[in-house]
């Protein structure tokens, strides 16, 4: 794989997990705080949110500084808007293929609709025809 690859892997499954999402909220809320604040809000452990926020700052969305004893956390931002660029990418990717399978269906559709106008037709035509030669 290569680098970039690895690094949107890196990316999407830090994104891709609900409690990591809610801390990135509240770092964003909050900036710079600790583990153990965030995990006052949070149902769980303060052991649990260091281990996501490892997650997250491999993926370099974000930051630990050191404060004597404490180490604070908070959202690169730059990283993050990289990310939402990325999602808007993607998500236009798939406007455009969701496009084109609904004008794939309403052609499959419209079809089918002719076909069996062009059914009713001919059975109308040959009724009639059948009356008119009785």
């Amino acid at each position: 794989m290569t680098p970039d690859g690895q690094d949107a892997d890196r990316l999407w499954a830090a994104l891709g997990d609900p409690m990591r999402l809610r801390l990135l909220d509240l770092l964003l809320d909050h900036g710079e705080t600790t583990a153990s604040a965030l995990a006052t809000e949070l149902p769980i452990t303060r052991q649990g949110i260091a281990k996501h926020l490892l997650v997250l700052q491999r993926a370099e969305l974000v930051q630990a500084r050191h404060a004597g004893r404490e180490t604070r956390f908070s959202v690169l931002d730059e990283r993050l808007a990289q990310a939402r660029r990325q999602m808007v990418r993607v998500a236009t990717r798939w406007d455009d293929r969701l496009t084109a399978i609904k004008q794939i269906a309403e052609a499959a559709h419209d079809a089918t609709r002719a076909a069996d106008t062009d059914t009713d037709t001919d059975a109308n035509a040959n009724a009639n025809a059948n009356a008119n030669a009785k």
